[in-house]
């Protein structure tokens, strides 16, 4: 009798490692995707939770205008776009000859000021020499009109002898009196004072202190250091002050303004630390900086034109709030920015030790400049070489 094998029946017992086979992959990635939901669980509560980010963030700084205080004509240039220059270098000249001339008059006017202030010191001395006449003289008449007055009786002397004895004495009161009023007036232009500091004279200081300043300011110098940013100023042209002629920029005084959206603000403090990445420098380079305040308001509560909520179409729309960004310096220097660059930022808030809001005025300026200090130092020593010229024993041949 003879036996027939089944193929189906042979190839039955395989099936088993197939399903084998697809659980176990099955299982590695299960596995797989909750090692990874576990690592970035770990990962977001270690890391992520600590940080908030955001590329709209931009390279802010001073944009210092350049304006006449005078007016006058443009007869040279000193820096153009993207020069370096550094503070008080003359950037632009102006025709200084209408300031000179106005500067020559102040300077004669003082001169002659001084002198005739010292001519009333002068009166005074003069005056007070005169009442002391008058006094003598007055004191002589009355004795006169006395004795007169004792000889009248014993017809020594006649009655006519003493009415003019009589109109001598109130001629010579009369003239004490003049002169003493006329010493009274000189002196109260005079009294506790002196020449330098007489108020004639210091309206005259004054006159040439302000002509001295505009003939200085006929150079318009640079009150910081920096770089040329805009030249709008041309030669030969008619400036007023005020009106913008160029601008500097000192890059080594720019900021990052970083806008996050509101509720990424929650944990965001005073002197948190903050990683900076420019799109110029890309990864390879890192700026270190700190948050250093957070602004007052949204960007569309300082717009132009504010947004109107209150109408029955409003629509939700999260709202961005700048915040400011200082990088250190001497990377602001191995790798310089520009403003309006394109920046990521990255703040750890980790630290929560810092303040919401500055606890405290500065304790000094944020930002000065002494390039214009020198102008009236130089004018009042000016002042003083003219006053001590003209007084006496003080002419120089």
């Amino acid at each position: 009798m003879t036996t027939e094998v089944n193929p189906q029946a042979a190839v039955a017992p395989a099936a088993p490692p197939k399903n084998n086979n697809r659980r176990k992959a099955l299982t590695i990635l299960l596995a797989v995707i909750v090692i990874a939901a576990i690592a970035w669980t770990a990962y977001y509560m270690l890391v992520l939770r600590w940080h908030q980010d955001t590329d709209d963030a931009y390279v802010q700084g001073n944009v210092v205008n350049i304006t006449p205080q005078v007016t006058g004509t443009v007869v040279s240039i000193g820096a153009d776009d993207g020069m370096k220059v550094n503070a008080g270098q003359v950037l632009v000249q102006l025709d200084p000859n209408d300031a000179q001339v106005a500067y020559d008059q102040a300077t004669a006017n003082l001169a002659n000021t001084v002198r005739q202030v010292r001519g009333l010191f002068s009166a005074v001395d003069a005056g007070q020499a005169d009442l002391s006449a008058r006094e003598v003289a007055v004191q002589k008449a009355r004795a006169d009109v006395k004795r007169r007055e004792g000889l009248v009786a014993s017809g020594a002397v006649s009655a006519e002898e003493l009415a003019h004895a009589r109109d001598e004495l109130a001629s010579a009161e009369a003239a004490m009196s003049s002169s003493r009023g006329s010493l009274a007036r000189n002196r109260a232009l005079v009294d506790a004072t002196t020449v330098a500091k007489q108020p004639q004279v210091a309206a005259a200081a004054a006159q040439l202190r302000q002509a001295y300043l505009n003939l200085q300011r006929s150079a318009i110098v640079a009150p910081v250091s920096g770089y040329v940013g805009k030249r709008n100023v041309q030669l030969g042209q008619r400036v007023q002050p005020g009106a913008a002629l160029m601008t500097i920029i000192p890059l080594d005084q720019v900021w990052v303004e970083a806008n996050f959206k509101e509720t990424q603000l929650a944990k965001m403090r005073i002197g948190q630390s903050v990683d900076v990445h420019s799109d110029l420098y890309g990864g390879d380079v890192t700026y270190q900086g700190k948050v250093v305040s957070l602004g007052m308001g949204t960007g569309s509560a300082f717009s132009l034109l504010p947004a109107q909520n209150a109408s029955g179409n409003w629509i939700k729309i999260i709202q961005r709030v700048p915040v400011r960004i200082e990088i250190e310096p001497k990377q602001l220097v191995e790798h310089p920015l520009r403003l309006g660059l394109s920046m990521h930022v990255d703040v750890g808030i980790r630290e929560q030790t810092g303040a919401v809001l500055a606890a405290a005025p500065p304790a000094k300026p944020v930002l000065v400049t002494d390039a214009y200090a020198k102008q009236l130092h130089e004018a009042d020593a000016m002042i003083e070489k003219i006053v001590r010229d003209n007084l006496p024993g003080m002419q120089h041949g």
